[in-house]
């Protein structure tokens, strides 16, 4: 049961889990520790901008009862609806006597996913100061300040504690991005509509949809079968399946027997693990230079090759009438291009003749000249303008919003060669600075007025990609771009999981044909936030339909459904399976799977193995990475959850 307490105080509970946001992801953040994990939660949100008590206490019950929607519609295996708690508290300022009184110093984890960055910096570094055990997780867009901030919040509680046990930082303090979390999902989408890859060592996992095969035979299961999509998927007035979808959901991590009996049925697969490409750093290198390729228009560089071949032929015609020569000449008839040469008063009729024409060329070059140097100028002037999108251009994807979700998508994009349009309406967005780099072209402007959207091509693009933070600017620019061209491709990022379903089931009947596809980015990025809470690294989520499978790097020490059974023992169908082993020696081991490792090959003290034997026995001292899902991940997690609450 969900409990109300006043807005700005409640009582601390030990070893709860506490959340601090102000936007969708801390929903979806606290309703997954109180359903899945059945946690105890409290939801520090900012109090409502509208003046008034009531107005902060509506503002509070409709997130709760966002929370508990969302709770109840998320079952187990078994049916029975989760038990978790949350509480919902109002703060204006989250600074030390603000976390105090929701009690940080006896809490077990403590989330801050407020969409400011320096929010969540100062509010880590009190919390840091209040409880040095407590494991934080830090949302940060920032990459590299990121990976500093982890550093110096462990070092401080190492100083704080002394004799602390190092292996206890491993997962003290973790920062992520949602917008990281869900760009591979959402550039898979947009682009092929069925591929998904995480990334894990410096080795991208890619799992492909495939669709169903001929009556009576099964999808090739690739190297392992992740997911078997619903039956409804096939149908035009279906929607895709989530977790409230009971029978007609997609099935997780399946065993051979419901893989041999899903005739008919579309799969997902993992189907390649290949190491990341070394020559994306210098194709971003390369698309932050000077566009030599348009340094001059089309018509000038026809006038420049119709001068030379002018002058070209004047040196040959004097070459043959005077017997010079041919070097002396072109000698002359650069001379008398250039009008320096002597008149040729006494020379030959042919000589005179040739001479003029040579003039004549000559005052034609000036204005070509001048005309190049502008142009040249024009052109260095303009490099770092964003760019209008070419008169040919076809088979691009327009990616509608460059804010921090679609600045990540529109990096992915361009590291995988795939040509895209921006449109963006407040020409100071996030991602404006990355297009104009990247030399990428944008339209500035709203894309439900009419015009935007065909200034981006959309009657030719590949796939349209909605990424703005309102649903309903998302949904109108589809249904205007498939008004376009009906078969487009089509990726929507909506938040409500009924409003997508109603979406999708309605694009799908109208335009049975065309790819329709709805993804929230808090539900994508939530598992990995609430993994990591729960101490535990996920490298990434992949969507299947509406539900998520999660993928994580597990120490098996702790963990009985995993130590001293084989891989095949280990494998529970509809929860976990052991996918790769990672072969570094414990004190040797990355910190980090899902960064790039700094050295590659042979000089990589060990690495992930993935053809496992389905004999080999997991040790206690094994590190292995799995498929999840999220009940899964949790029941895994338990008995963590209980140590965490009681240290």
């Amino acid at each position: 049961m969900i409990t109300f307490p006043q807005p700005a105080r409640g009582v601390p509970r030990p070893g709860h889990m506490i959340v601090c946001g102000d936007d969708a992801l801390a929903e979806r953040l606290a309703a997954e520790l109180a359903s899945v994990y059945r946690e105890r939660v409290t939801l520090v949100v900012p109090p409502s901008r509208r003046p008034g008590a009531t107005g902060g206490r509506a503002r509070a019950a409709a997130l709760l009862g966002r929370i508990q929607a969302a709770m109840n519609r998320t079952e187990d295996s078994t049916g029975s609806v989760a038990t978790g708690t949350a509480r919902v508290v109002e703060a204006a300022v989250l600074d030390e006597t603000a976390l105090a009184e929701v009690g940080v110093r006896e809490a077990a984890a403590l989330a801050l996913v407020y969409d400011d960055d320096e929010t969540n910096i100062h509010a880590a570094l009190a919390a840091r100061r209040l409880n040095p055990r407590l494991r934080l997780v830090i949302r940060l867009y920032n990459r590299k300040l990121g990976q500093h901030l982890e550093e110096l919040l462990d070092q401080a509680a190492a100083l704080a504690v002394p004799g602390l046990d190092p292996e206890a930082l491993d997962t003290s303090t973790t920062v992520l991005s949602d917008a990281d979390t869900a760009a591979p999902a959402l550039a898979a989408t947009a682009v092929a509509g069925t591929s998904k890859v995480v990334q894990a060592d410096g080795l991208l996992l890619r799992a492909v949809e495939r669709t169903p095969p001929g009556h009576g035979r099964v999808a090739d299961p690739g190297l392992c079968t992740l997911a078997v999509l619903s039956s409804t998927t096939n149908d035009p007035a279906g929607a895709e399946g989530s977790d409230a979808s009971g029978r007609e959901a997609p099935i997780l991590l399946p065993d051979d027997d419901t893989v041999a009996g899903a005739t008919g049925r579309g799969m997902v697969v993992l189907e390649t693990v290949t190491h990341t490409a070394s020559g994306s750093a210098p194709r971003r290198l390369a698309g932050r230079g000077l566009p030599l390729g348009s340094l001059f228009s089309r018509r000038l560089r026809w006038s420049l090759a119709g001068l030379v071949g002018c002058v070209l032929g004047v040196a040959v015609a004097t070459w043959l009438t005077t017997g010079d020569h041919p070097l002396h000449a072109a000698y002359l008839t650069l001379l008398d291009l250039f009008a320096i040469g002597d008149p040729a008063l006494d020379g030959p009729t042919a000589r005179q003749v040739l001479q003029l024409l040579a003039g004549l060329a000559g005052l034609l070059l000036m204005p070509v000249l001048l005309a190049a140097a502008l142009e040249a100028l024009g052109t260095f002037r303009t490099a770092s303008a964003l760019r209008r999108p070419p008169r040919g251009l076809s088979g691009h994807v327009v990616l509608l919003g460059l804010g921090k979700v679609g600045t990540r998508v529109l990096a992915r994009l361009r590291e995988l060669d795939i040509p895209v349009v921006c449109v963006e309406e407040d020409p100071e967005a996030r991602g404006i600075p990355l297009a104009r780099r990247l030399r990428v072209p944008t339209v500035l402007g709203d894309a439900t007025q009419e015009g935007v959207l065909e200034a981006a091509k959309i009657d030719r693009a590949h796939a349209l990609l909605a990424l703005t933070s309102h649903d309903t600017t998302n949904l109108e620019a589809a249904l205007y771009a498939r008004s376009v061209k009906p078969d487009l491709r089509v990726a929507l990022r909506l938040y409500d999981d009924a409003f997508a379903t109603a979406v999708y089931r309605t694009l799908r009947t109208a335009h049975p044909r065309a790819l329709t596809r709805s993804r929230s980015v808090s539900t994508l990025a939530a598992p990995a936030f609430a993994g990591a809470m729960m101490g535990r690294q996920v490298l990434g989520a992949i969507p299947v339909e509406r539900r998520v499978l999660l993928f994580a790097a597990l120490d098996v020490a702790g963990h009985p459904q995993l130590a001293g059974r084989t891989i095949a023992e280990s494998f529970h169908p509809g929860k976990w399976r052991v996918l790769a082993l990672d072969t570094a020696e414990p004190g040797e081991r990355l910190p980090d799977l899902a960064a790039t490792p700094a050295h590659h090959g042979a000089d990589r003290p060990g690495g992930l193995v993935w053809d496992l034997h389905p004999g080999y026995v997991l040790r206690p001292e094994d590190r292995v990475v799995l498929a999840a899902t999220r009940q899964g991940l949790a029941e895994l997690l338990g008995r963590q959850s209980q140590m965490g609450a009681n240290h």
